[in-house]
């Protein structure tokens, strides 16, 4: 249990910043990506004061610090190339959150105001997941466990 009060804390808090900033607001969002209409460039300082906090933690803290204060390790990508499949999911993205307003954190906390449509943009966006997932392992090639005997 103890283990868990930290990710609670820090997704308590991300979701009330994403609530306090407007992250939340369908149209809002959809403002900010309506580059050729009625633009709303206030989500650019949302995400501009985001990164002046990031940026400089992540650049020093991560070359100082042997691990976070609450795991054994830091977890970072171990991968820095760009294939196929991580433009795919990131031009659907895009379109989806540009389609609709709402990307996954926004959307999780958008349940505390109990409206019905964010239910079923999460019903939707887990099963994709779920859909994205089935056919990747439809395709891979199963890996064939050998045993070896002395």
């Amino acid at each position: 249990m103890k283990g868990l009060l930290a990710p609670l804390f820090c997704g308590t808090l991300f979701g009330f910043g994403l609530a306090m900033s407007g992250m939340t607001d369908v149209t809002k969002v959809i403002g900010f990506l309506d580059l050729f209409g009625n633009w709303d460039p206030s989500l650019a300082f949302v995400m501009g004061g985001g990164l002046l906090v990031t940026v400089p933690v992540f650049q020093l803290g991560i070359g100082r610090m042997k691990a976070p204060l609450f795991d054994s390790e830091f977890h970072l990508p171990g991968r820095s190339d760009l294939d196929g499949k991580l433009i795919c999911g990131a031009a659907l993205f895009g379109i989806g959150w540009g389609m609709v307003g709402l990307c996954p954190g926004p959307a999780i906390a958008s349940l505390a105001y109990l409206n019905v449509e964010v239910v079923y943009f999460l019903i939707a966006m887990f099963s994709g997941m779920f859909l994205a997932d089935f056919i990747e392992h439809m395709f891979k090639p199963d890996i064939v466990a050998t045993e070896t005997t002395d």
